[in-house]
This record gives structure tokens, sequence and C-alpha cells, in this order.
């Protein structure tokens, strides 16, 4: 089965990333990285609200109707949506000049999955991935490239998480409770014949994992076997992360970026950087809220 996502907001973001439906305000929330900026959108494509920050922040996890933690440069940062203020929680990689935060994701438990990657161009393995749960902080993997694809089972049994280079998406039984690994990690989808590069995920209510594809034009749904079940067409060619939103969950929201294209590309590819939008006829999950 084959759908057409369309345009729902022409965006421009050099690198959109990280949304997240916020169900108490019934707004999404997603990066342009490059452009350090934060948007709050309307399930209609109207910007609420936008915050420029002066360093890079990657990722969000909702913590009431005020209040989000950042995951930024120097490390979690508290954040009120009011007032712009932020208070420090932990310096993950406070003091790493050539590291940002990437894709990152709430577990059922509280636990806020956190990866980090080379800032620059060469994209060197000298990332991490990060568990960051009512104070304590673990590390789960270093010598990582590009950490994506940061998702979880309904039931938080299972984590799904990618090195997109590798075009590997591994999973990992968890820890239910507290998100943390409880076994080894093994292969989810060999995705090396596939289109583009595997970029974020997300999980819906029936289990099946949805992947959008950097370089692709397309998001991926797999089943829980790792089969592919279907593909939304997305009419550009970076495809970063998909989220579910709207008021039953049942929207779709694309996030992809521009960033490096050529300008016959980007002749090519007007809306490159949008978000983009699709209903579906299965319902994602509420974004798990995290445990300080």
């Amino acid at each position: 089965m084959t759908d057409t996502a369309r345009l729902l907001l022409d965006s421009q973001c050099a690198l959109g990333e990280g949304p997240i439906w916020h169900a108490g305000r019934q707004q999404l929330f997603f990066f342009d990285i490059n452009e350090q900026t934060l948007f709050a959108v309307t399930a209609a494509g109207e910007i609420v609200d936008s915050w420029l920050f002066n360093e890079t922040v990657a990722a969000a996890a909702i913590v009431d109707d005020q209040t989000l933690v950042l995951a930024t440069d120097t490390g979690l940062k508290e954040f009120d949506l009011s007032t712009g203020g932020m208070n420090r929680i932990n310096e993950i990689e406070a003091d790493n000049a050539a590291t940002r935060t990437n894709d990152s994701r709430v577990h059922p438990s509280g636990a806020f999955w956190i990866g980090t990657m080379d800032r620059g161009s060469a994209e060197a393995p000298i990332g991490s991935v990060y568990h960051y749960r009512a104070g304590a902080l673990t590390t789960l993997k270093s010598g990582i490239a590009i950490p994506n694809a940061t998702c979880f089972s309904p039931d938080g049994h299972i984590a799904y998480w990618t090195d997109t280079p590798t075009k590997k998406i591994m999973q990992v039984a968890t820890d239910p409770a507290t998100g943390l690994p409880i076994g080894d990690w093994t292969l989810f989808a060999d995705v090396s014949d596939g289109r583009g590069y595997p970029d974020g995920a997300v999980v819906d209510s029936q289990g099946y994992l949805w992947n959008a594809k950097w370089g692709g034009s397309c998001v991926v749904r797999h089943a829980p076997d790792g089969s592919i079940d279907r593909i939304v067409e997305v009419p550009v060619s970076q495809v970063t992360c998909p989220a579910f939103g709207g008021p039953d969950l049942k929207t779709m929201f694309i996030t992809t970026a521009n960033k490096n294209m050529s300008a016959e590309q980007l002749a090519a590819e007007k809306v490159a950087g949008g978000l983009f939008v699709i209903d579906l006829d299965v319902p994602g999950l509420p974004e798990a809220t995290i445990t300080l």
C-alpha cells in the first residue's frame, strides 16, 4: 500500500527534525537543527510560536503543558514555554565542542534516550546514546556516527534504533519500568537494498514502526517482524522524521530538510525543508512524558 503526503507548511528548514505532538497544547513541536530554532504549530499548519537559541537544539521531551526538556549542545535543559527561561538539568557532553545532540525520544517509562553525533561534515563515529531518568544518566552506546530511529514498542518492552550509515535498524529488549536495555541488540530490519538511509522513526498503536528515509523520498512502515507493510511517498528527497498527532492521533506529520542541496536540486524540490502531513487509518501513541 502506497500513499502520498502533502505539504502542510513551507517551513524551508535546513534540517527539520525532532517532531513531537503535545496533546495538552494540541500543537506539534519540531526543530530546524541547523538554524537553532524550535517551532510550535497547530494541526492545520499555523505557526503559533517559535524560539531561536544560541546553541544547537535537536529534540524535546514533554514535562507538562508549560514545560519541555530540550536536548541541547550543552546538555539537558528545562525550558519554560511561557517565559523562554531555561534551567540546566544534566551537562551531557557539554565540554565536547565536536559533537551535538541528534535524534532522541522518551520511553514509556519516562526515560529519555538521547543521541549525540559529530557536528562537522565528516560525521565521524564519535557520538553516543544516553539514557536519562530521574536524575540518573547512563551511557548505552558509543562510537556512533549518526544515531537515529529511536522509538519504542507500545508496551515499552522493545527499543528500536539505528546508526544511519549502517542501513540496519536494530532492536533490544528493555525493562518497561526503567527503559534500560535488558538483552543484546539484534537486527530488526536490514534496509540496505531500500531507498535512502534510515532516519527518524516512530511506532504506532499497533506496534508497527514508521521510518523516514533520508535521500529516499518516503516513510516506510515496518511490521513487528521487520517486513515492509506500506510506503508513504514524500515529494522531497531528504525526509527526516515522522510523528503522530492531531486530535485522534491519526495524522502523521513529517519533517524534511534542504541542507547541502545543489541549486538544481532546490529548483526541483522547491518545498524541501517543509513540514508534510498525511491522514492515516491507524492512530499513533501519545508522547510519553519525561521522568525528571
